[in-house]
C-alpha cells in the first residue's frame, strides 16, 4: 500500500511577497493556560492569577498573559511559514490593541512582508511576515513583525522517522 508523505512545510523559494497565510488551527485558552504560563515564567502580577484581584480591576477578570499571547500566536502560524526555520531572527512591533480573556478562542494568519536570500549562508534565505492574532468575533489582540531564517529547497535537515517494526506473534 503507497505511503504518502507528510507535510514538511514550506521553503524560502515557497514564499511571496504579499501571500497572505490564514492558520488553520484556532485555540480556546484555559483559566489553566494562563496561570500555568504566568507562574511558569515567574510573572508575578496578580492580573494573571488571583481572580479577586482581578475582579477589582477594569477588566473585572483575569487577563491572559501578554506573553503566552505571543506565544501561542506564534505556534499557530509555524505550520505555514517557519516548519523548516533554521532560526527565529527577531520580533519587531509587537501590539497588544486589545485585551484577551480566558475562554476566548484565537485565530491568526500572517503576511509575508519582504524575503531576501541570505548574505552569508546559501542554504537559507530570510523571510520578514507580519502575523495578526484574533479573536472570535474578530477582535485583534496582537500584531507583530516576525523575521525568520528558512532553509532552502534541498538543504532541509532529514525529516524521515523511522518505519515501523512488524509486531510479533
Amino acid at each position: 500500500m503507497p505511503i504518502n508523505p507528510p507535510w514538511t512545510g514550506r521553503v524560502f523559494e515557497d514564499f511571496e511577497i504579499g501571500d497572505v497565510y490564514q492558520h488553520p488551527l484556532g485555540r480556546t485558552v484555559l483559566a489553566a493556560d494562563n496561570v500555568w504560563f504566568t507562574l511558569l515564567t515567574q510573572n508575578t502580577n496578580p492580573i494573571h492569577f488571583d481572580c479577586a484581584y482581578a475582579a477589582k480591576t477594569e477588566y473585572k477578570q483575569p487577563l491572559v498573559d501578554s506573553t503566552f499571547t505571543l506565544a501561542l500566536v506564534t505556534g499557530q502560524s509555524v505550520m505555514d511559514i517557519s516548519q523548516n526555520a533554521m532560526a527565529n531572527l527577531g520580533w519587531d512591533e509587537v501590539r497588544l490593541p486589545n485585551p484577551l480573556f480566558e475562554g476566548d478562542t484565537v485565530y491568526s494568519r500572517s503576511e509575508v512582508l519582504e524575503k531576501r536570500e541570505s548574505k552569508s549562508r546559501p542554504n537559507v534565505g530570510i523571510v520578514r511576515f507580519k502575523t495578526t492574532g484574533y479573536k472570535q468575533d474578530g477582535t485583534v489582540v496582537i500584531e507583530f513583525k516576525r523575521t525568520v531564517m528558512i532553509y532552502r529547497r534541498g538543504h532541509l535537515p532529514q525529516q524521515q522517522p523511522p518505519a515501523p517494526k512488524p509486531a510479533k506473534s
